[in-house]
């Protein structure tokens, strides 16, 4: 019993869960955009959004729900056949909680505000809860999922002839185990990646002015988040980012 316990704990969500965990993230960031006016820097989608819908609320909030029923898509075809299971909710909230916390306790003369500009400051605790949410849930949908996953699996199987996942992180796949060869390709690539996600958050005009300091801290935060992702799924992780954002922009600890 304690044994099966165990594994329950270990195991990662599921699609169901992260869709449902990460969702209200998704909403909260959209409407703060367009009611506060406030966006992460890092996020050009909504901008693009902006500009199409011209100023129209309805519009704005009508291709948000577009994009939200397309991000849930692949999320529900993962999770064919797979049991629903609500207390994973409470576990990957407490996890992320807790990652993130540990992240803002260990690291925390790295960078005053790690992930925005100047401008947070000046825009006040709200804004930058909005912009938190926004970092965490499109920041771990872009690196992550998309270049660490997908790319992942793209590089890997051109590489090292091995299939991996990707909407749950770079697992082999079922009934598989890893070669030496495609472990280190993944590890190579998810420094890749790290990098490409720490040099991001100085270009644009929300960037910051480039740092070595800065960087290298961006690059390890990057390289926890994509083991976060990797082992515990992406809604674990997106609540990390999207916590420890808080930590640092609101609480400014």
């Amino acid at each position: 019993m304690a044994d099966s316990r165990v594994a329950e704990l270990k195991a990662k969500p599921g699609a169901w869960v992260d869709l449902g965990l990460t969702l209200p993230i998704f909403v909260l960031y959209h409407l703060g955009v367009v009611f506060l006016g406030v966006k992460n820097g890092t996020d050009f989608l909504t901008g693009f959004m902006l500009r199409v819908s011209e100023g129209s609320v309805p519009t704005y909030l009508g291709i948000t729900l577009a994009l939200g029923v397309a991000f849930a898509i692949p999320f529900v075809v993962v999770a064919r056949g797979q049991a629903f299971q609500p207390r994973k909710f409470i576990q990957m909230a407490i996890e992320g909680t807790v990652y993130a916390t540990f992240m803002g306790v260990a690291v925390p003369r790295l960078v005053g505000a790690i992930f925005a500009g100047p401008a947070v400051q000046d825009e006040g605790r709200v804004a930058g809860f909005i912009m938190s949410l926004g970092a965490g849930f499109y920041e771990e949908l872009s690196f992550r999922v998309v270049l660490f996953g997908l790319g992942g699996k793209l590089i890997t199987w051109l590489l090292a002839r091995e299939k991996v996942g990707a909407l749950s992180g770079a697992a082999p796949a079922e009934g598989k185990k890893f070669s030496f060869k495609a472990f280190a390709v993944l590890v190579a690539w998810s420094v890749v990646c790290a990098m490409v996600f720490s040099a991001i958050h100085y270009i644009g005009p929300y960037g910051d002015t480039f740092q070595l300091r800065s960087f290298v801290a961006r690059l390890l935060l990057g390289l926890v988040l994509t083991f976060i992702f990797s082992t515990r799924g992406f809604a674990t992780a997106v609540w990390t980012h999207a916590i420890y954002d808080v930590w640092v922009l609101v609480l400014r600890v």
